[in-house]
């Protein structure tokens, strides 16, 4: 039982960690990088980013987060651990709410702009990028506060 906790720990450290780099990536490289090479560039790239991401690993990544953190829960009961587990997936929920309520539709509303012209390209991702870069850094935050507190969890009660 010792050995399934610690690796369910291990996963869910993992996931979390894994999610708010892809989110803090995106908010320091990715979106920065769209932004400088100019509007049709941008909606072209983010509208086959949007296709690229949807992927098993992602997937994986993605809701790994919230399945290990609760199932730590689970195993973790009646120790220390719980508590910081429950904080961390309850930040990982948040983190999906955000994304599937915010960033997933904005993503929506770019992919059916479909092909776009240069002309329009610029009013198309300046009624995207704003919103979507600031609930972006929001999740981010919120995914590597989740990160965080497990981490200091894990430091905490193996003190």
């Amino acid at each position: 039982m010792s050995q399934l906790r610690d690796t369910v720990l291990v996963l869910a450290i993992t996931t979390m960690g894994l999610t708010a780099g892809l989110f803090a990536a995106f908010a320091y490289s990715v979106m920065p990088g769209l932004q400088r090479a100019g509007a049709p560039t941008a909606v072209a790239s983010m509208q086959r980013i949007n296709v690229a991401i949807i992927n098993p690993v992602f997937a994986l990544v993605f809701a790994g987060a919230i399945v290990f953190g609760a199932v730590g829960v689970a195993l973790w009961w009646g120790d220390p651990m719980r508590w910081w587990l429950v904080a961390a997936t309850v930040l990982a929920v948040l983190a999906v709410l955000i994304t599937m309520g915010i960033n997933m539709p904005l993503n929506n509303r770019l992919d059916a702009a479909g092909t776009v012209s240069a002309a329009d390209a610029p009013a198309v991702w300046a009624e995207f990028v704003r919103p979507w870069v600031q609930w972006n850094i929001v999740r981010a935050v919120v995914s590597t506060a989740g990160f965080v507190v497990v981490a200091i969890g894990l430091l905490q009660t193996r003190a």
